[in-house]
């Protein structure tokens, strides 16, 4: 069958929530499913073709990869299944992310203009491509000149290979210094930053950015939103062998944290959290923390990672419990979390109501 000839599916987002990315008129999933680990990586073939259409079909329309994932093989793969799908371009939402590279030449990786543009190049190449929706800088890059990174993301827009550029784990700062210079020169900045956002990893997306989302408007990507797993409850009792934390060599400062106190306080919370999510909301402690994400007016899209169709199913249960989260629930989840990011001192002012404006 030619091309021409491939029935394209039709997109429905069911009763996918979907908001805007940052500032930009690009609407995004409240949930969107992610390649890292997984898609190329422990998931090749036929399942990862099973896990996208189990998440096309369920309302996600977004799809997160990156060109060090797996060395390239997830956009090999995700391009694959795209076409083979029959997926119509103009329904999804794809991004990728540039940094590592997949050579060790002194400019295979990070963010010069002769990578970022090569390196987009080469990931279209293995998406089977045009262009990407969002193009992510997945690392920042303090070997190279803001004025230069910024100039080749706009200069990747106006060739039309991506329709907007965001960053990765960069610092408040660095995010403030992108929009500077992007403002001096009339360039295009960045509409949103991928960071790590879990109920353990909070004083980032939660303080440090809190003036970013005032001033800019910007959005969030999270991902790890389950704290590799931890969040699920699978740990509670200990680690089962065929699990991430057993079978991931990346993952062996996490198990060996969880055998001291730090960690075992983490695991003492998700018990309490996983009785919450049984007794409360008769739900799973995963959705539980899912919602609480997706809760957050900041939160643009809550990046799900899955190695099979029916896990992909199973978190999107948290679009079930987010309507449950009542205040009164969400004290009680600060009160187990008890890491609560500090917000600025007032120096004894009265603070602003509701409607104040910063």
């Amino acid at each position: 069958m030619s091309d021409a000839q491939v029935v394209k599916l039709e997109f429905d987002p069911k009763n996918m929530p979907f908001r805007r990315l940052g500032l930009s008129g690009l609407r995004v999933p409240l949930f969107s499913l992610g390649g890292w680990l997984t898609l190329g990586g422990t998931v090749v073939g036929d399942p990862v073709k099973d896990i996208i259409k189990t998440a096309f079909d369920a309302g996600i329309n977004m799809f997160d990869t990156a060109e060090a994932y797996a060395a390239g093989k997830s956009e090999l793969e995700m391009g694959r299944v795209i076409k083979e799908l029959g997926l119509r371009r103009t329904d999804l939402i794809i991004t990728t992310k540039l940094f590592w590279g997949l050579r060790k030449g002194p400019n295979d990786g990070g963010l010069s203009r002769k990578h970022i543009i090569e390196g987009t190049q080469e990931s279209l190449a293995r998406l089977g491509l045009d262009y990407v929706d969002v193009i992510f800088a997945h690392r920042p890059d303090n070997t190279v000149p803001m004025e230069e990174v910024v100039r080749a993301f706009n200069y990747v827009i106006e060739k039309g290979w991506a329709f907007y550029w965001a960053t990765s784990e960069w610092s408040a700062r660095e995010i403030e210094e992108a929009y500077h210079v992007a403002d001096k020169l009339g360039l295009i900045g960045p509409i949103a930053e991928q960071c790590q956002h879990n109920m353990f990893h909070r004083e980032r997306p939660e303080q440090e950015y809190e003036p970013l989302y005032k001033k800019y408007g910007l959005g969030t990507t999270v991902w790890s939103p389950l704290a590799s797993g931890l969040l699920t409850g699978k740990y509670n009792e200990g680690i089962p062998p065929n699990s991430r934390l057993a079978t991931e060599p990346m993952f062996k400062s996490t198990v060996k944290s969880l055998q001291q106190d730090e960690g075992k306080e983490k695991i003492r919370k998700v018990r309490e959290l996983t009785k919450l999510a049984h007794e409360e909301l008769q739900t799973t402690p995963a959705a539980l923390a899912l919602a609480w994400l997706a809760k957050n007016p900041n939160t643009s899209t809550v990046i799900l990672g899955a190695t099979s169709p029916e896990q992909v199913t199973e978190n999107l249960k948290a679009l079930e419990v987010l309507p449950k989260l009542t205040d009164e629930i969400l004290e009680k989840i600060e009160r187990i979390l008890g890491n609560k990011p500090a917000p600025p001192p007032t120096y004894g002012r009265p603070s602003l109501d509701r409607f104040g404006r910063l």
